[in-house]
Order: structure tokens, then sequence, then C-alpha cells
């Protein structure tokens, strides 16, 4: 039941850059860095980068990461309580938060990429544990 808590951990990652990119896109308005029109259908206007960088960056946090939500949702179903998929899901978490650190902050796509990769990698190996914990 464990691993509710890296679970949770990404939920937060996700509100704080969720909440932060409305801050952002209601400050890059009010102080003119962005046209209100764009935000009819996110076209037609240029956005300032920073605003771009966190709406990229929340979409991300529902991708790859509903793969880690799955293998947590079917490990708490099935009461799997392992040590090893409970410090995968935390090595996830954190390669989260850094890869959104990266993406709102300095951006490098090299850098960026690589933490993304890995934290990748991390849910496959979570699945194919999970599998074969099953079998």
């Amino acid at each position: 039941m464990d691993i509710i808590y890296p679970m949770f951990a990404l939920v937060v990652l996700t509100f704080i850059v969720g909440f932060s990119t409305g801050i952002s896109r209601l400050v890059s308005a009010k102080k003119g860095l962005v046209d209100p029109k764009y935000f009819r259908l996110f076209a037609g206007h240029t956005p300032p980068d920073s605003m771009l960088k966190l709406g990229r960056n929340f979409s991300n946090l529902f991708e790859v990461p509903v793969l880690f939500y799955a293998v947590g949702i079917i490990n708490l179903t099935l009461g799997f309580n392992d040590k090893l998929m409970i410090g995968f899901a935390w090595a996830f978490v954190i390669l989260r938060i850094i890869h959104s650190i990266i993406h709102v902050t300095y951006n490098n796509p090299m850098h960026r990429f690589l933490v993304f990769l890995l934290s990748s990698s991390i849910v496959l190996i979570m699945w194919i544990q999970l599998v074969t914990t099953i079998i």
C-alpha cells in the first residue's frame, strides 16, 4: 500500500505545475505579454516562452505518468507492497520532479530528454516487475 505515497507526490507536482501554468497565463495576459484571444484556441498569437514551457510541462504530466498511475493502481488493487516497486516508484517521481525543474527553468533539451528516458525506463521496469509477479 506504500505506493500511494509516490503516486500522491506526483499528483501534488501536477497540481503545482497546473496552478503555476494558470497563474503564468493570467499574469502574461494582464501584463499584455499575450493577447487574451490566444487562449480561445491556443493559437494565433505568440505567448512568452515561460508560459509555453509551463503549459507543455503540465501536458507532459498527463503522458507517461498515466502509465505510472496505472501500474500503481494495479499494485494497490492486488495488495502488492513490494519494496523494490516502491523504490522504483519514488525514483520515477524524483526524476519527474527533476524533469519539471529542467523544463520550466533552463530547459536544456538533452538534459530533459535524458531524465525523461530514465524515468520512462523505470515505468517500463515497473510494468515488467508487475507482470512477472503476477505470472
